[in-house]
């Protein structure tokens, strides 16, 4: 191999292996530890802030789905933000009241959003969150129960509403089995005797009356969520929330996720504070 290409490919993997870190977190409020990827973008420096997103995954993936889905370092290239991907596991990126070893919400804000800010330079001003499906329900979770954090946030395809009718036909859909369903009952409680909509994002928009902040959401009109996603255009047009809504052909998968993220960066860009 010629010698000057040998020294660029090696230099290449310098500038990736600086760019792409992999952490594994070993939490207090889970069982297992929490495998995180972070992208940071190519101009990432140390005397400089630099805006921060969370991508969540969906249910039964992990945190490699969103780098298996998209280029995530070109679009931390691209946008100059860093990007953070999580394991979520099957917690719905919740607090479980059944298992003391699923504790997400916990783990997320009080150990992988302090080491986040610890390693890089954040700016405060500009964190934002999204994510597919289960992913997409914990980001505006995260959003609506935790506003003073993020700047904004986005969901796609998400499984918003936490209902066991809705789920078991999505479950029976992908799965043929009710594996969606198990887990849920397992993490929330027996659907028969635990209120599960109480998880719903259309109820925490209810119980939090003062959120109005704005947020993008959006769904492939094939998908079997896509009542999920109308009832909450339905919702935020009449609580009056600056939500944009961007309703367009597509199914629950990748090739729909591939597209539809790249929204959200771009709407996250045109909502930067100074």
């Amino acid at each position: 191999m010629n010698k000057a290409i040998s020294i660029m490919i090696g230099l290449l993997t310098t500038i990736l292996s600086k760019a792409q870190e992999k952490w594994m977190i070993q939490s207090e409020y889970l069982a297992p530890s929490d495998t995180v990827l972070v992208f940071k973008p190519k101009a990432y420096n140390e005397k400089e802030k630099f805006p921060l997103v969370y991508l969540l995954h969906g249910y039964s993936e992990n945190y490699r789905q969103w780098s298996q889905t998209t280029d995530l370092q070109k679009l931390a290239d691209q946008y100059g933000f860093i990007i953070v991907t999580p394991d979520g596991f099957t917690s719905y990126y919740i607090n479980s009241p059944t298992n003391k070893n699923s504790q997400y919400e916990d783990f997320f804000f009080k150990e992988l959003v302090p080491k986040v800010h610890r390693s890089f330079n954040i700016d405060d001003k500009n964190v934002f969150i999204s994510g597919l499906s289960m992913g997409g329900y914990g980001a505006l979770r995260y959003f609506i129960v935790h506003p003073d954090y993020f700047n904004t946030a986005g969901s796609t395809s998400g499984a918003l509403e936490v209902d066991y009718p809705n789920f078991q036909k999505v479950s029976q859909h992908f799965w043929q089995n009710n594996r969606l369903i198990d887990d849920l009952t397992a993490n929330i409680g027996n659907p028969k005797t635990a209120n599960w909509s109480r998880y719903s994002i259309s109820t925490l928009l209810k119980q939090h009356p003062d959120f109005k902040k704005a947020f993008i959401f959006d769904c492939g009109t094939e998908d079997i969520l896509y009542s999920n996603s109308a009832k909450l255009k339905q919702q935020t047009d009449g609580l009056k929330i600056p939500a944009t809504f961007i309703s367009q052909p597509g199914d629950h998968n990748t090739e729909y996720w591939n597209k539809s993220i790249e929204h959200h960066f771009v709407y996250f860009q045109q909502h930067l504070k100074k």
